[in-house]
């Protein structure tokens, strides 16, 4: 039987993820970490282990939030060099998101930053969803610059972050509140050649269908006025799928 994506986060990731951070701190209780989590996972569902780790890592990391972003900097390894391989080589980082996300506004900026990195190596989009919430302007042209970053990681993260309806995560209406910059940012990644990007623009303009047509039909009356590339006329289609 297929693991449950609960099921990686136990006592084993718990240990990696401690061992991970006592390697660059040494003072870091990495035993009485491991020990409460596996205590504590027993039974719990996905968001609730992810929590629980966030918890976790709030009561045992040693300094204020913004040393302890430059702490958890040191342990995120190399990039991922190909758009595959996030879940697969970076799935234990998951609860390092969770805690950027459950502290981020302490200090968006330096957040921000954090989660430009967290998404070369798994993802960002979660995290950055407070902080678009609590500094959205500025966050926002942060966002608009990544969708034309060379990295796929970040492009993509440019999108995910948006969708008004990203899966384990509160609704969202950035994308409404600042649409222009919405528009500009998915029309940046329209002629993305890298299907990893191109499934997330979709997936916002699926979200974006539901939720206010006429935006979504704006921007797609748009795109298909200026002769799209084969990338974008799959965009459109699997941002439409749900009417079909």
């Amino acid at each position: 039987m297929a693991k449950k994506h609960k099921d990686y986060y136990d006592e084993e990731c718990a240990r990696l993820l401690g061992g991970k951070i006592a390697e660059v701190s040494p003072a870091f209780p990495a035993a009485d970490f491991v020990k409460e989590l596996s205590r504590e996972l027993e039974g719990k569902e996905f968001m609730d282990r992810q929590d629980t780790f966030a918890a976790a890592l709030e009561r045992y990391l040693p300094g204020p939030y913004q040393e302890n972003l430059q702490l958890l900097h040191r342990i995120l390894g190399p990039e991922l060099q190909t758009p595959e391989g996030m879940f697969s080589h970076g799935y234990w980082l998951w609860p390092v998101g969770r805690y950027v996300e459950r502290n981020g506004v302490k200090d968006v900026p330096a957040s921000v930053d954090f989660c430009y990195e967290l998404t070369k190596r798994f993802t960002g989009e979660f995290a950055m969803r407070p902080l678009l919430e609590a500094e959205p302007e500025s966050t926002l042209q942060t966002v608009l610059a990544w969708s034309t970053d060379p990295s796929v990681h970040v492009r993509r993260l440019a999108s995910e972050c948006l969708r008004i309806r990203l899966p384990w995560a509160r609704k969202s209406l950035i994308a409404l509140r600042f649409f222009d910059t919405y528009k500009a940012i998915l029309g940046n990644l329209r002629h993305d050649p890298v299907k990893f990007v191109q499934k997330s623009v979709g997936n916002n303009l699926n979200d974006l269908m539901k939720e206010s047509p006429s935006h979504a039909h704006e921007i797609i009356d748009a795109w298909e006025s200026e002769s799209p590339s084969k990338a974008t006329e799959w965009i459109i289609r699997h941002g439409l799928r749900s009417l079909r």
